[in-house]
């Protein structure tokens, strides 16, 4: 089942775009597996880091397993380009581990969507930096980032 996710492709305008990315950001802070695979193609493929990934239920695992790791998960992505029906963005999430190590991860993703605005390709490069605690930026309580939060630029990040 594909129902549309708009906006849909092609991005001719930055506020289709960003709005797209936006809405990429508050499913992802919802940790919620089962929605966020529904905004990807049923045949979806994404490379995640050293992961090759293809399909719904494949995303849900993979999303599942992800937010076992990384506990007191918190996303903010901003939009880099745009063109047709691709997205290119960055990212900058904290989170921490089961030994209490709190990391900054940082990455880029390429997306590309198909008509009904349903990404059908996700090419994710992270890194994780261990940060201490003290240096942690996001806090906002678990979910949706508050549009008033810095952004990642404003943050210098």
């Amino acid at each position: 089942m594909n129902n549309p996710r708009p906006p849909f492709p092609p991005f001719l305008k930055k506020e289709a775009a960003a709005e797209k990315v936006r809405r990429a950001e508050d499913a992802w802070n919802s940790q919620n597996p089962e929605k966020i695979a529904l905004s990807y193609t049923v045949d979806s493929y994404w490379r995640n880091r050293s992961a090759f990934i293809q399909g719904r239920d494949a995303i849900v695992g993979f999303l599942k397993e992800k937010w076992q790791k990384e506990q007191e998960y918190r996303l903010s992505k901003e939009l880099w380009s745009f063109s047709d029906n691709r997205i290119a963005v960055r990212f900058a999430y904290e989170w921490y581990n089961g030994e209490g190590q709190w990391f900054r991860s940082y990455g880029n993703e390429n997306w590309e969507f198909d008509e009904a605005g349903l990404m059908q390709r996700r090419l994710a490069s992270i890194n994780d930096v261990a940060i201490k605690e003290s240096e942690r930026l996001f806090f906002w309580p678990i979910g949706r980032r508050p549009d008033d939060h810095p952004s990642l630029s404003e943050l210098g990040l």
